[in-house]
C-alpha cells in the first residue's frame, strides 16, 4: 500500500471510531436526576453530610450527568419514613440506617448493626468479601430496593441517662430511646422502649418523656444537646459496636441504570463509608474533651448490665430465628464470620491497643 494511501485510510479510520465511540459514551451516560430523601436533619452534619458527600462524588464521577438531590427529614417525607418513599416510587433514593425499620422485619437491623456482634473493620470486611451486600440485597428485593453500605458511625456510645446506672436492676422501668434490635433486647431487661427520630429526641428527653437516650457518639450527642439534660455518659456501645448507613434506591430506578452508573454509586458508596468514619474518628475525641470539660460523668457500664443484656440478646436472637429464615441466614453468616475474624483482631489490634495504652501511662 502506497503511503499516501495507507495515511488517507488510517484518517478514515480515525474517524470512524470517533463516529462510533461518541454515541456510545453518550448512551452510557445519560443526563438523570435523581431525589434523595434523608432519615437525618441538616443540623447533623456528618450523617447528613455523609449523603451530600454520595451525591458529590456521583456527580463528579459523571461529569455533572447524574445528579442527586437530597432532603433533609421531613421536607418529603419523616425521617423514619425514608423505606416507604423509596419502596413506593416518591423519591428515588433514601440515606438512612437499616435499623430503623425493625418494625417491618428484624432483619434490616442486621444491615446496620445489632447488639454484641461485628466492630466497623468486620462489618466492611463481611459486606464485602463475606457475601453481606450480596445477601442483604437479596432480602430487600422483596421491599423493592436496592441498597449499597455507604457509611460507618464507628464504634458507638452506650447512651445519655439522667440518674446513675449501678446495677441491671436499675434499668427497669426506665424510658429510653433505644433503635432496631437493641430496643428489644433492651425490653426483655425492663427498659421501656421507644424508636425517635433523630431530630425529635431532644425535645422528648427535656420534656422527661424519656429517662435515657443512645444515639452515636460525642460529636452528635453533643451537637444534639443531650448533656444539658442527662449528666452520665455510658460506654460501651454493646447495641452498636459500629453501624453502617446504607443508600437505598428504588429496585426499579436500580434496575434502569447503564451499567456504568451502578459501578459509580458502588464506587462513590464505599468512599462515602470511608470518608465518614474518618470523619468520625477526627470529631469525636474533640467532642468528648468538651463534655468532660463540661461536667460530664463518663463511666463503664456494670459488668452485671452488660451480662444481663448479653444474655437478653441470645434469647431474642434464637426466638427470631426460629421463626424468620431470612434473618437465620444473614445473622449465621455474620456471627460465623465475627467469630472467624475475633481471635485475629485480639491478636492484632487490641494487642497494638493495649501496647499504647501501657506506655501512655508511662509518659
Amino acid at each position: 500500500m502506497h503511503r499516501r494511501k495507507f495515511l488517507a485510510f488510517g484518517a478514515g479510520a480515525s474517524a470512524a471510531a470517533t463516529t462510533l465511540a461518541a454515541p456510545a459514551i453518550a448512551q452510557s451516560m445519560p443526563a438523570i436526576k435523581w431525589r434523595m430523601t434523608s432519615s437525618f436533619t441538616k443540623s447533623l452534619d456528618i450523617t447528613y453530610g455523609a449523603g451530600e458527600t454520595f451525591a458529590k462524588y456521583v456527580s463528579d464521577l459523571t461529569e455533572g450527568k447524574f445528579q442527586i438531590q437530597q432532603f433533609a427529614a421531613g421536607e418529603i417525607v419523616p425521617g423514619l419514613q425514608a423505606l416507604d418513599a423509596v419502596q413506593g416510587g416518591n423519591v428515588d433514593g433514601a440515606y438512612t440506617g437499616l435499623l430503623f425499620y425493625v418494625g417491618k422485619d428484624p432483619t434490616f437491623a442486621l444491615g446496620a448493626a445489632v447488639p454484641f456482634m461485628m466492630n466497623p473493620r468486620q462489618q466492611h470486611a463481611w459486606f464485602y468479601y463475606g457475601g453481606g451486600n450480596d445477601m442483604m440485597n437479596e432480602f430487600l428485593a422483596k421491599y423493592n430496593v436496592y441498597a449499597l453500605p455507604c457509611g460507618n458511625t464507628g464504634m458507638q456510645w452506650g447512651g445519655w441517662f439522667r440518674k446513675e446506672i449501678k446495677s441491671a436492676a436499675d434499668l427497669q422501668g426506665l424510658k429510653m430511646r433505644i433503635a432496631g434490635l437493641a430496643g428489644s433486647v433492651a425490653a426483655k431487661v425492663g427498659v421501656v422502649t421507644q424508636q425517635i427520630a433523630p431530630g425529635d429526641i431532644y425535645p422528648a428527653l427535656e420534656r422527661g418523656a424519656i429517662d435515657a437516650v443512645e444515639y452515636i457518639g460525642p460529636y452528635d450527642d453533643e451537637k444534639l444537646g443531650f448533656n444539658k439534660v442527662a449528666k452520665y455518659y455510658y460506654t460501651p456501645g454493646w447495641q452498636e459496636g459500629g453501624t453502617v448507613f446504607h443508600g437505598i434506591f428504588n429496585l426499579e430506578k436500580w434496575n434502569a441504570l447503564p451499567p456504568l452508573y451502578k459501578r459509580v454509586l458502588q464506587v462513590a458508596a464505599q468512599a462515602t463509608t470511608t470518608d465518614m468514619l474518618a470523619h468520625y474518628d477526627a470529631k469525636n475525641p474533640e467532642a468528648l474533651a468538651r463534655l468532660l470539660a463540661a461536667g460530664v460523668t463518663v463511666s463503664v457500664f456494670p459488668q452485671d448490665v452488660i451480662t444481663t443484656m448479653y444474655g437478653a440478646a441470645e434469647d431474642l436472637y434464637k426466638s427470631i430465628i426460629a421463626s424468620n429464615p431470612a434473618f437465620a441466614k444473614i445473622y449465621t453468616s455474620q456471627k460465623e464470620f465475627r467469630d472467624k475474624t475475633f481471635s485475629y483482631h485480639q491478636a492484632a489490634d487490641l494487642q497494638y491497643d493495649l501496647m499504647m495504652a501501657q506506655l501512655k501511662r508511662k509518659t
